[in-house]
């Protein structure tokens, strides 16, 4: 096998196992910048990725000249990458010397060396998440199989961050349901001490803890578990057990 094509090979494999296993995103984006440069013949690659805001930050670079210039982009709030993740589409074969849209972006690439740009979107069908940028040295062309490739690495790449992300918010919302279910338990256990103290039913006590909770500004299952712990103040018990709850004190 060529070794243009074990490489891209080798590459897909490594993409697809981040799909399994825990993975660093910003080792996983060198490694697509890196190989962009290998594969296409390319001068330079960096990535610029968006905040849950929708501001976008550098999250990788194939050197520290690109990453300079990537920061330039943001600071000066111009580029193609820029471009690119506001239109969702590709700016491909763009030639610096030539360009009139990047008035300050353009003349510091060129400075860089660089003589071409091609940005390409990390995309999931309607979902942008960044931006690719591939930066050539010495052609001002790539072939259709060059982009190809290089948006297939974007693409496989933004599926594992979304992935990967989708597997974090999963654990947030199951350990919020954990968290829920433990304070639930422990309120009713709570109810049921305070029914059986105060000789009243289970969901007058449930008020009670409730009411006490809102007017001491606390969270009704810390109180719950106070009262579990036998933590809670002895005067908050005596007042949650009186008869009359028209006055409840600390």
């Amino acid at each position: 096998m060529p070794a243009r094509e074990a490489l891209l090979s080798r590459t897909f494999v490594q993409l697809a196992d981040t799909l399994v296993d825990e993975f660093d995103i910003i080792d996983l984006l060198t490694v697509l910048t890196d190989r962009c440069v290998e594969l296409l013949g390319a001068a330079a690659a960096g990535i610029l990725l968006a905040d849950h805001e929708g501001g976008l930050h550098v999250m990788a670079a194939s050197s520290e000249q690109v990453r300079l210039l990537e920061l330039f982009q943001l600071q000066n709030h111009e580029g193609p990458c820029l471009d690119c993740f506001s239109t969702g589409h590709a700016a491909v074969n763009q030639d610096l010397a030539l360009s009139q849209q990047w008035p300050r972006f353009a003349p510091m690439a060129l400075a860089a060396g660089f003589c071409a740009v091609h940005a390409l979107p990390m995309r999931l069908r309607d979902n942008v998440i960044g931006a690719l940028n591939v930066f050539m040295g010495d052609r001002l062309v790539v072939t259709d199989d060059d982009l190809l490739i290089a948006q297939a690495l974007a693409d496989a790449s933004t599926i594992a961050i979304l992935q990967d992300q989708a597997v974090r918010e999963a654990q947030v919302v199951a350990n919020q349901l954990n968290g829920a279910l433990t304070s639930r338990i422990a309120i009713e256990q709570a109810k049921g001490i305070l029914a059986e103290r105060a000789e009243i039913d289970m969901q007058e006590a449930f008020s009670r803890l409730r009411r006490y909770a809102r007017d001491h500004n606390r969270q009704l299952s810390l109180v719950a578990t106070e009262l579990i712990n036998g933590t809670l103040p002895g005067a908050a018990i005596a007042n949650l057990s009186r008869h009359d709850q028209r006055e409840l004190t600390k």
